[in-house]
């Protein structure tokens, strides 16, 4: 009877420990995930901040979105810091993205589209020596002028473009926004069916059209003159600057998108070749059983995704296994499942292209 208690009691105990163990497990991976998150957005946002401040804010480029409208409006308005519109015109967006497209995003993007402007108006105070050059946004006093860019604008359209898209991804990728034009697109996106890139271009484009009229005619305190450049140069550096940073973006969170499709039509049984893909690929693939339509023979075929990486040897093993095997190399637009991209959770994740 004591001996039955005994290995109850055990039973319960043991099974117990397993299942807080696993628990606490859970809770601390989630834990994980969640402090890499938010550093991630915290990050997006600093080099978000550097690549306005460095490369695009002091030359008079209008990159679109809430910051590139917010250079336009300093122009008009100079005592005011870029960061501070930014404030200023975030504030009813956010409320949009909080009602629009969900708590989740909401309470990200409040984080982000606060902390980008904080990071932007502390590096200008650093990085310019006198409240007058700060109001000026002079180049030529930007870090003492050794980041002077003046004579060389494509060159920080593009650097500042490629820096700025690498932070908006890195938020996005957090599912998440840097605010402005993201909460425009994402809305775009949700309720117009529009790729997320694309409803990028369309909203800046139209900020940069605004830009043109303050900035390029001499509306506001500065003039196209006052950076040595026509004003429809400024004009083609601030769409290449948006083309950039659409790329970029699109890169960072997709990917390079070069995952290779491949089907191999083989009449003999291929025991080698599939070792190679579980063992030495890591990776799985689909048997199927066909048969030749002009033969009518039996056929085995494989269906897999791989890396482009992974193609090569695959095909040196595949002509190896059997050299008159039929086979078939495509382009794998997007791969989701186990060793890929996860599928979206929701309606609301993010899919640039």
């Amino acid at each position: 009877m004591h001996s039955e208690l005994f290995a109850i009691t055990h039973f319960f105990v043991t099974n117990n420990i397993f299942f807080i163990k696993f628990v606490l497990t859970k809770n601390k991976r989630r834990m994980k995930k969640t402090i890499y998150s938010w550093l991630m957005i915290l990050l997006g946002c600093a080099i978000t901040a550097i690549g306005f401040v460095f490369f695009i804010n002091p030359y008079g480029l209008v990159p679109g979105g809430v910051y590139g409208a917010s250079i336009v409006l300093q122009h008009l308005f100079p005592s005011i810091q870029v960061g501070t519109f930014g404030y200023m015109l975030d504030i009813p967006l956010l409320t949009l993205s909080v009602l629009l497209l969900g708590a989740k995003i909401g309470s990200r993007t409040i984080v982000a589209a606060l902390t980008t402007p904080f990071i932007m108006n502390a590096l200008e105070w650093i990085a310019y020596p006198s409240t007058e050059a700060l109001r000026a946004l002079d180049p030529a006093q930007l870090l003492g002028g050794i980041l002077d860019l003046s004579d060389h604008l494509i060159i920080a359209a593009v650097i500042g473009a490629s820096i700025i898209g690498l932070g908006c991804g890195m938020i996005v990728r957090q599912q998440a926004t840097s605010g402005g034009s993201d909460i425009v697109a994402m809305i775009l996106q949700k309720y117009c069916h529009l790729r997320f890139s694309r409803a990028i271009l369309l909203v800046d484009g139209t900020v940069v059209l605004f830009g043109l009229i303050v900035i390029g005619f001499g509306i506001g305190s500065g003039d196209a003159a006052s950076s040595g450049q026509p004003t429809i140069y400024l004009s083609l550096y601030s769409l290449a600057a948006i083309f950039v940073t659409s790329r970029v973006l699109a890169f960072v969170i997709n990917g390079p998108k070069n995952d290779k499709l491949m089907f191999v039509i083989s009449e003999k049984h291929l025991p080698d070749l599939r070792e190679y893909i579980i063992k030495d690929l890591d990776r799985t693939a689909t048997y199927i059983k066909s048969s030749g339509l002009y033969t009518g023979h039996d056929k085995e075929m494989l269906f897999l995704v791989v890396s482009y990486k992974e193609v090569e040897n695959l095909k040196l093993k595949i002509k190896q296994a059997d050299p008159a095997a039929f086979v078939v190399v495509t382009d794998a637009y997007d791969t989701y499942g186990e060793g890929w991209k996860p599928l979206p959770s929701s309606k609301n994740d993010l899919n640039p292209e």
